[in-house]
C-alpha cells in the first residue's frame, strides 16, 4: 500500500481526511496545495510528510525563475513556508534541509541542473524512507512474542509513511510470523486516527483487531488485557524523551503503573539531537473546533465553550521501556546510547 506517489512529474496523495469512508486520491499542483494538504491533515505522519514536503518544492520549482538569484529566493521562500506548516514533527524540516543542503551543493550549475539534483534528492529521500520501515520492523519484531495483546496509537502505518510504518510495521512483521496476535487501536481523539485510520490499515492487512475509546486503555491494563505498547514518535530528544500524538503521555504513566513494556518507534530522521530534553519540543496547536466537533461536523459541545487543543505531548523518558530505531533497539540511559547507536552523522 501507497499513501503518496509521484509520477511522470506529478504528486499525489490519498486525502486521509476522507478515510475511512472514501478512499479518494488528490494531485499536489502547487506549494499551496502542499501546504493545505499537510495542515489539513490530508497528509500526515511525521516520515510521511517530510517525503512529500520534498517532492512539494519538486512541484514547486516546475516554473520557477531561470535567473539563479531569483531562483534561490523563491526556494527559500517555499522552504521556509513549509516548515511552518507543522512545527513538532521534525522531519519535515529534516528533510526540507536536505533539499536545502542538496541546492548549496549544487549552487554553480544551471537552474535546470539544480532541478535536476532536487528531484534526484527528493526520491532518495523516498526510496530510504521505505527503507527505514522495514529496518525498523526487523528490529522491533523481535520485542513481540506468540499470543501477544498489543496496544498502539494514533497512526503509525503505510498511511504514516512511505513503507510499511514505524509502529504498526512491527506489528505487520509480527502478524506474519505470530498469527494469533491481538491489536487495539486507541480511537486517538479529537481527530481519530487510530479509528478511521489505524482501524482501516489493520482490516486492510486482516489483523485480529478492536477499537478502544482513548480513556479505556487503563481498564484494559488492570484486567490483563495487554502485554505491550507500540506507538511512534514525531521527534525525540537526545535524552530520550518523546513528543508523539496527544494522549501518549496518558498510556505511558498508565503502562509504568501496571509493569507494562512501553515501546517508542522512530527512525532516525526524527531523533533531534540539537534538542537536551522534551522541554524544548514545540508543541503544535491546532483549531479549538476539533475537539468542539467531530470530523469537523458534529457539534458535541457548547458553541460558545473554549477548547484546548494541543496536537502533541512529550513522555518523559522514565516512562520509556526503549526505543526502537532501524540503527537498533535504544535501552536506557538514553541520552548515552542513543548517541551511540545513532552515530554522530544524525
Amino acid at each position: 500500500m501507497q499513501s503518496i506517489k509521484f509520477k511522470d512529474n506529478k504528486l499525489f496523495y490519498i486525502d486521509q481526511a476522507q478515510l475511512p469512508l472514501k478512499e479518494v486520491w488528490k494531485q499536489c499542483r502547487n506549494l499551496k496545495q502542499g501546504y493545505a494538504a499537510i495542515k489539513k491533515l490530508s497528509v500526515r505522519g511525521a516520515p510521511l510528510i517530510g517525503v512529500f514536503a520534498a517532492y512539494c518544492i519538486v512541484v514547486s520549482l516546475k516554473n520557477s525563475p531561470s535567473q539563479k538569484r531569483s531562483f534561490f529566493k523563491k526556494l527559500n521562500e517555499s522552504i521556509q513556508y513549509l516548515k511552518s506548516c507543522r512545527p513538532t514533527a521534525v522531519n519535515l524540516a529534516w528533510a526540507l534541509d536536505r533539499i536545502k543542503e542538496t541546492v548549496l551543493a549544487n549552487k554553480e550549475k544551471s537552474v535546470p541542473q539544480i532541478r535536476k539534483a532536487i528531484l534526484f534528492e527528493a526520491k532518495a529521500i523516498h526510496r530510504e524512507d521505505i527503507l527505514l520501515c522495514e529496518n525498523i520492523a526487523k528490529q522491533g519484531v523481535k520485542l513481540i512474542k506468540k499470543g501477544d495483546r498489543l496496544l498502539t496509537h494514533c497512526n503509525t502505518g503505510f498511511l504514516a509513511t512511505s513503507g510499511e510504518g514505524t509502529a504498526l510495521a512491527v506489528i505487520y512483521k509480527a502478524a506474519k510470523v505470530y498469527r494469533n496476535i491481538k491489536v487495539y487501536a486507541d480511537e486517538t481523539r479529537p481527530l481519530l486516527q487510530g479509528s478511521r485510520l489505524t482501524a482501516w490499515e489493520l482490516m486492510k492487512k486482516k489483523i485480529s483487531s478492536a477499537v478502544i475509546c482513548d480513556n479505556t486503555a487503563a481498564a484494559l491494563m488492570s484486567s490483563k488485557g495487554i502485554d505491550k505498547v507500540f506507538v511512534g514518535a514525531d521527534r525525540v530528544a537526545v535524552n530520550g524523551d518523546v513528543a508523539n500524538k496527544i494522549g501518549t503521555y496518558n498510556l505511558a504513566v498508565v503502562a509504568k503503573y501496571h509493569k507494562i513494556p512501553f515501546y517508542v518507534v522512530a527512525p532516525f530522521s526524527s531523533f533531534d539531537l540539537s534538542l537536551s530534553s522534551g522541554k524544548l519540543i514545540p508543541i503544535e496547536q491546532r483549531n479549538p473546533d476539533e475537539v468542539k466537533k467531530i470530523l469537523n461536523k458534529v457539534c458535541v459541545a457548547p458553541k460558545k465553550a473554549k477548547a484546548y487543543n494541543p496536537a502533541f505531548d512529550v513522555t518523559p523518558n522514565k516512562f520509556i521501556t526503549a526505543i526502537v530505531s532501524d540503527r537498533g533497539v535504544i535501552y536506557p540511559p538514553f541520552r548515552k546510547n542513543i548517541v551511540k547507536v545513532l552515530g554522530q552523522d544524525k
